[in-house]
């Protein structure tokens, strides 16, 4: 296999094939070309900040999504160091930098370094109760990667994780975790559980090759079903943290563009299409900026 074999066409062209060659493989790592990573980390916080109600932090929305592209980055960079072996062995990622060996796992260590020096400049700009709340998923985030090796539900983990910013975006304004903010995260986990579980379709038949498990492999044909219910569950965890913050009828209204817009991916998923569940765990990154809306709504008339 040439040199040219091991770079795979992303590095090519777009965003990443305009860096300087030697830069390539390091945005690469970071998925720099698919930012849907960093809104799906994001969204959570927002949420979390909207529905408390803001308090005229704004700024708070911007360090937010610096800080949700630092700790994705580290994130994506951590898991290939993780998983490298097994990288090489799938056709899907086997170019991948460390997989193919055109970065070093010191390299890469150096990478993940100094992303969360720029997480923690985020960090720094958060209350010392948020500061406290993010420092806490800390395990979680380190224990992730190898989870598919141990469990059916990697998923349920990465639910954990990614939902943990609506946590420290309500603890950020409300100044402590109350029983709102408990439910906004219930929510957010099953619901990425549920579009975690689309992206994991995609994978299923080289999953099982290297004996990675998966939720959409335990499902199996029963995967849409499976995602409906988590969306269905998010939703109504949603419901109890908007009633805790608004108590009326009417405030619930604000989930109803979401909850369709779920709807419409439970109905077109197939289990057996690779490419179709991709698009719509893309989909979710308009999920998010729906659900903000409805929840700075609710957050923001609540404040007033």
């Amino acid at each position: 296999m040439t040199e040219l074999d091991l770079v795979p066409d992303s590095e090519r062209t777009g965003l990443i094939g305009g860096l300087p060659a030697w830069v390539r493989p390091f945005a690469s790592l970071m998925r720099l070309d698919r930012p849907i990573g960093t809104w799906l980390l994001y969204w959570p916080c927002a949420w979390g900040m909207l529905l408390a109600g803001v308090d005229g932090r704004w700024s708070l929305l911007a360090w937010f999504l610096l800080g949700a592209f630092a700790t994705r980055s580290a994130g994506c960079v951590y898991n290939d160091l993780v998983d490298r072996d097994l990288d090489s062995r799938v056709a899907r990622t086997r170019l991948r930098p460390l997989a193919s060996g055109r970065v070093s796992a010191r390299s890469a260590w150096i990478l993940i370094a100094l992303l969360c020096l720029l997480g923690l400049v985020v960090l720094f700009r958060l209350p010392p109760i948020a500061q406290v709340t993010a420092l806490a998923s800390v395990a979680l985030v380190a224990a992730y990667p190898f989870m598919k090796r141990i469990t059916w539900w990697p998923q349920a983990w990465l639910g954990l994780v990614f939902s943990w910013g609506a946590l420290v975006g309500w603890a950020s304004i409300a100044g402590g975790l109350d029983p709102a903010g408990w439910w906004l995260w219930v929510g957010s986990v099953f619901w990425v559980v549920g579009y975690d579980t689309l992206y994991a379709i995609q994978d299923k038949e080289d999953d099982a090759l290297v004996g990675v498990r998966s939720s959409a492999r335990r499902l199996g044909r029963n995967a849409a079903l499976g995602v409906g219910i988590f969306y269905l569950v998010a939703l109504g965890s949603w419901g109890i943290a908007i009633w805790l913050v608004r108590p009326e009828p009417l405030a619930l209204l604000a989930l109803v563009p979401a909850a369709l817009h779920l709807g419409g991916q439970v109905l077109r998923a197939d289990p057996d299409d690779g490419d179709k569940a991709l698009a719509l765990f893309r989909s979710n990154r308009f999920t998010g900026l729906l659900l903000a809306m409805g929840f700075a709504a609710v957050g923001l008339s609540s404040a007033a």
